[in-house]
């Protein structure tokens, strides 16, 4: 009788929802109303071939308001359930992997069918007819060797087919293989008002079918058991526990894993969400240049307001990179300071800059504390040069200074060779002369009347003599 009873809740809520759809689709035409539902035919088609037979009468209105007629004289009683016309046995087995399986498919006589005229297919493809075995006229088996991991952890289908493509019976293969021992499980606290674990699966990680990873922890010395009920779908093998969490007082943490092979439970962890802190990247970080220092920067942010009211000593870390390289250099002693000057970089040169924090000794606690997220990357540039701006010649750069050298001998030795009388030659006539020759897009080995016409009258100038 509850079978009956939950069935007849169940075609209850059916009816409800097929008068209403009937009742707001033909709102305007009531004459309509007091006609079945095709909805209704379907659902009581359906009740029939589980076995349920269903007596009814329709749906009705009054006062053109819906009139949900509950008594519809719904009598509900069971039938025996139709025989089944073909079985498949063993029914979804799990099997190891690199194991054999017979699975036999037993059709009704009342189907007409011969044994040898049906085929079999695993995941779609047909087996070939060298491993079947008719064993009588009605049941014909077939055997899987050496069987590899199931294509997909829902199973493989195996499925018997009467010989114009009919499906007759399936069933679903699980080969795989007994989780192993989960490890490298850790865990870490957001301002100490969560737990995030994470852990990884054991051995090579892949067991080919559906496996179960349960977070369990309790209090140390007296907690109830609990498990974790939050795990992220995108990053497998985490799971979240966002509240009701005790600080002062041990957890025990573990994960046990379990298929239909095997089950496998790692090792148990220990700890104290105190010491286990996390924090926010710092927020408000500026990077400004140091005046006209064309090699520093200074960075500035701020503490984690998250933790403003917890008792703790903040150690920072920056790392900067040059705008169009990827690796990034780290600055480890900055301390618990909110500030840092960069120096030794490039003039002229966009950064990025990152700042992150670890919380250090929250209450006390005397473990390192757990590197927050880096900030979101800030841009800052250094000035350039004015050396280089100038054109002041490097005295690092031995190459230029070997160019510069060259030119020198070989302009002189032009002007020996060119000026015919002229006098005081100096410096500032060759920084003059590679003006005259830019402005003029001529090249440096000129040579001909124009240039010794240039070098005797600036001679005659007094700022070419000073």
């Amino acid at each position: 009788m509850a079978a009956v009873t939950d069935v007849s809740q169940l075609v209850v809520k059916q009816i409800r929802r097929c008068c209403y759809q009937r009742h707001e689709e033909q709102r305007d035409d009531s004459a309509n109303a007091a006609h079945p539902t095709t909805d209704l035919k379907h659902l009581f088609a359906e009740f029939r071939t589980h076995g349920l037979g269903v007596h009814w009468r329709v749906c009705g209105f009054r006062d053109s308001c819906l009139l949900l007629v509950i008594n519809l004289d719904c009598h509900f009683f069971l039938t025996p359930p139709p025989p089944d016309l073909a079985v498949i046995s063993p029914q979804d087995p799990a099997l190891p992997i690199g194991s054999s399986l017979t699975v036999l498919c037993a059709v009704s006589a009342e189907l007409g069918l011969a044994a040898s005229s049906l085929y079999w297919t695993l995941n779609g493809r047909r087996l070939a007819r060298s491993t079947y075995t008719v064993l009588s006229p009605t049941e014909l088996s077939v055997t899987l060797h050496r069987l590899n991991g199931s294509q997909q952890q829902s199973g493989d289908n195996l499925v018997c087919h009467s010989d114009n493509g009919d499906v007759l019976a399936g069933s679903c293969i699980y080969v795989g293989m007994p989780p192993e021992k989960p490890d490298n499980l850790s865990c870490w606290s957001r301002n100490t008002k969560d737990l995030s674990c994470r852990w990884s699966p054991g051995g090579q990680g892949e067991t080919y079918i559906s496996t179960k990873y349960i977070l369990k922890y309790k209090l140390r010395w007296y907690g109830k058991e609990k498990e974790c009920q939050d795990y992220n779908v995108g990053q497998p093998y985490t799971c979240y526990i966002p509240r009701d969490l005790a600080i002062f007082t041990p957890y025990e943490i573990w994960v046990e894993a379990s298929n239909q092979l095997g089950s496998a439970t790692s090792d148990v962890i220990i700890l104290d969400i105190l010491d286990v802190v996390t924090t926010d990247p710092p927020p408000d970080v500026h990077v400004t240049r140091l005046g006209e220092l064309d090699d520093q920067l200074s960075v500035r942010w701020a503490s984690p307001p998250a933790l403003k009211d917890f008792l703790f000593q903040a150690k920072y870390q920056i790392r900067y990179r040059l705008e169009d390289s990827a690796e990034w250099k780290v600055v480890d002693d900055v301390g618990n300071q909110t500030s840092c000057r960069l120096a030794g970089l490039k003039p002229g040169t966009v950064y990025f800059v990152q700042v992150r924090c670890n919380p250090v000794g929250i209450y006390g606690s005397k473990k390192t504390g757990i590197w927050s997220d880096w900030s979101h990357p800030t841009a800052a540039s250094t000035p350039n040069s004015k050396r280089l701006q100038t054109g002041s010649c490097d005295p690092k750069s031995e190459e230029h200074n070997s160019t510069l050298r060259q030119e020198l001998k070989q302009f002189f030795g032009w002007v020996r060779k060119h000026t015919y009388g002229c006098t005081n030659v100096s410096i500032k006539l060759y920084d003059q002369w590679r003006v005259w020759l830019q402005k003029a897009h001529k090249t440096r080995n000129l040579v001909g009347k124009e240039t010794s016409y240039f070098i005797c009258e600036y001679l005659k100038h007094d700022a070419f003599n000073k």
